[in-house]
C-alpha cells in the first residue's frame, strides 16, 4: 500500500491505522511502497514493524506497478489513493482506492475495483474478505 496521503497524513500515521495492520500482519506480507514525501518513513516503518520500500520521485507510476510485477500481481490486493498509485491499483488482483484527508486523485479512482471512505475501512475488507466478495460479485 501507498503511505502518505493513504495510511499517512503529513508524514503521520492516521489514527487506528497501526491496531490495523498489527492485527493483519500475522495473516499477509504487507508491504509499504512510497516516495517518503515527508522524511518520515523510519520512524513509520518503526512505529509499524514493516519495512518499506521507497521509490524515487520520478516516474513513480511506473516505480509502483513494476513493485506489484515483482509480486505477482495475481495475489495482491494493492491500496492507495494519489495519481502515483494508479499503475499499482491497475497491476493488482484487487485494486481499492482511499478517499483520504489528503483527498484522491480521480484517476486513480477510476483505476480501483473498490472505493473506500478511508484506510480503516479497506483494512476492515482485507479483515473481513466476504465483504470483498460481495462488493465484487457480478
Amino acid at each position: 500500500m501507498d503511505v502518505n496521503g493513504t495510511i499517512a497524513l503529513d508524514g503521520n500515521l492516521l489514527p487506528g491505522v497501526i491496531e490495523k495492520l498489527s492485527r493483519l500482519k500475522d495473516r499477509l506480507d504487507i508491504w509499504l511502497v512510497t516516495a517518503n514525501t515527508h522524511a518520515s518513513q523510519k520512524n513509520i516503518d518503526m512505529q509499524l514493524g514493516i519495512h518499506s520500500h521507497i521509490i524515487q520521485k520520478e516516474n513513480e507510476i511506473e516505480q509502483k506497478k513494476e513493485f506489484i510485477r515483482n509480486l505477482n500481481p495475481e495475489s495482491i490486493i494493492a491500496i492507495g489513493q494519489g495519481a502515483n498509485d494508479i499503475g499499482m491499483l491497475e497491476m493488482a488482483k484487487i485494486g481499492i482506492c482511499v478517499i483520504s484527508p489528503e483527498g484522491k486523485y480521480g484517476k486513480t479512482m477510476l483505476a480501483a475495483d473498490i472505493i473506500t471512505p478511508d484506510i480503516l475501512t479497506a483494512l476492515e475488507l482485507i479483515e473481513h474478505p466476504l465483504r470483498m466478495v460481495a462488493t465484487l460479485r457480478q
